[in-house]
């Protein structure tokens, strides 16, 4: 990963917050090995503030899409409050080896982490002393992949942020994640096939929210393709935005003063969540901290 990679991967940017395509494969921070992380490359993402962004959030390594940065310390918390109190809704979607035997559902299993020295930490499912976890899924499409058998694509929309929740309801429905190293039980050769697709921020109680959809990873086509999808329509991506402004000062929360744009070398826009509405300027966007957060 380098500056230009990271630029390239900008899929929104306002005065209050950015929001990247994280790839797969990388970690957001560093960790006990000290290899790369996106959030080493920050610096390249400041836009003429005095510092760089930081995590609102966090994905794991292996899982891609839409991450979301605060601009500046103002931000962060507005951000933090809006992801602790459940107000940004989060679209993800997997590929799960198997098929659920309804269309629909809700999980609700409350997750705790456990640990041991033969498989290290990871999530279970504890109805009696876990944290409350909910998510809505669908499917979206069924299908066959040579090598690994029946698979289906998913949507799921957690209600919370629990660590690994999305991994551990998918095996609790026994449709682990294809690719998932932890909860498949098995290793298929694959890599995690899970993208969080979509997110929608109210970043400002006086204009609609922001929503900003991530493209599908290189890694997961091939596997939506034979479950259905369509694959990415250009004729539905959005106007490009207007030039950007001067950036705000780092107490100002106003977006106009930083308007929507993409880095120079930045990929199109793609379109929203299907209750988006396509058209408006802010790639693929709807205009409307403190402790780390979990991973997905």
């Amino acid at each position: 990963m380098n500056e230009d990679d990271l630029l390239a991967r900008l899929l929104y940017r306002d005065g209050l917050m950015l929001v990247l395509d994280k790839p797969a494969g990388i970690a957001v921070h560093a960790g006990p090995g000290d290899g790369d992380n996106l959030e080493r490359h920050f610096d390249a993402l400041r836009f003429g503030f005095p510092n760089p962004p930081s995590l609102a959030h966090r994905l794991d390594r292996d899982t891609a899409g839409c991450l979301v940065l605060g601009r500046h310390p103002k931000a962060l918390r507005k951000l933090g409050i809006l992801f602790q109190e459940g107000r940004v809704a989060k679209t993800y979607w997997a590929v799960v080896a198997g098929q659920p035997a309804d269309n629909s559902g809700k999980i609700d299993l409350p997750l705790t982490k456990i640990s041991d020295a033969k498989r290290g930490w990871r999530m279970v499912g504890d109805r009696e002393g876990g944290q409350a976890s909910v998510t809505i899924w669908r499917v979206r499409g069924r299908g066959d992949l040579p090598g690994i058998g029946p698979i289906a694509w998913l949507e799921l929309n957690p209600k919370t942020g629990r660590t690994h929740q999305i991994r551990v309801h998918c095996q609790s429905l026994g449709c682990p994640v294809l690719g998932d190293p932890i909860y498949a039980g098995r290793r298929d050769g694959e890599p995690l096939h899970l993208l969080s697709r979509a997110i929608t921020v109210p970043i400002q109680a006086t204009k609609d929210p922001v929503t900003v959809t991530a493209p599908v990873p290189p890694h997961m086509r091939a596997a939506l393709l034979a479950c259905g999808w369509a694959g990415e329509d250009p004729a539905t991506l959005n106007p490009p935005p207007p030039p950007p402004r001067q950036a705000a000062p780092e107490g100002d929360i106003n977006p106009a003063a930083a308007a929507p744009s993409p880095a120079p070398g930045a990929r199109s826009p793609h379109p929203a969540a299907p209750s988006a509405k396509p058209g408006k300027p802010g790639n693929g966007a709807r205009r409307g901290a403190g402790r780390k957060p979990p991973r997905r």
